[in-house]
């Protein structure tokens, strides 16, 4: 069939539940409001802060997250690893920067309905490089660790007033 286009119904999908109603938030997160792009897209996510400057972020494992085993998708916990341990940067340093590098080690699964929470530590920063170490778990059960290398862009803009 060359040059031919052939219709497929897919089927609607429905966010008729508030996430209030789907997502049992533990004590001291709160929701990080993504207002577009690719977060918004594979969250929702979470984040709270430590009292001696750290931070923990989280989602919980859904539909959308899942592989053919009902296991989190591992291409998920890497895009969530990714967005953990970059923020170790963000909230120290006021630089652009972007992923150059991500060496991780699938330690255990997450299933359907798992909380799981990740944070990290920046513990390198060399010439325009920052180097980071991060663990993801859910419950007590570490589900991935690794490292992170981030190329610094240079330094963001001054918000304004």
């Amino acid at each position: 069939m060359t040059g031919e286009f052939v219709s497929v119904t897919i089927p609607a999908m429905s966010d008729d539940l508030f996430e209030s109603e789907t997502t049992r938030i533990p004590p001291g997160f709160a929701p990080m409001n993504w207002s577009r792009g690719f977060g918004r897209q594979v969250g929702p996510f979470y984040e709270k802060s430590e009292p001696d400057g750290g931070f923990v972020r989280a989602f919980q494992v859904g539909e959308h997250h899942v592989n053919g085993m009902g296991n989190c998708h591992g291409g998920m916990l890497m895009a969530f690893a990714d967005m953990v341990w970059g923020h170790s940067i963000s909230s120290r340093r006021t630089h652009y920067w972007v992923t150059a590098r991500m060496t991780t080690d699938f330690v255990a699964s997450a299933k359907l309905g798992d909380w799981v929470e990740g944070t990290s530590e920046l513990v390198g920063d060399e010439e325009g490089f920052y180097t980071v170490k991060g663990r993801i778990w859910t419950g007590h059960r570490t589900i991935m660790t690794g490292t992170g290398v981030f190329k610094s862009l240079g330094p963001r803009p001054e918000p304004r007033p």
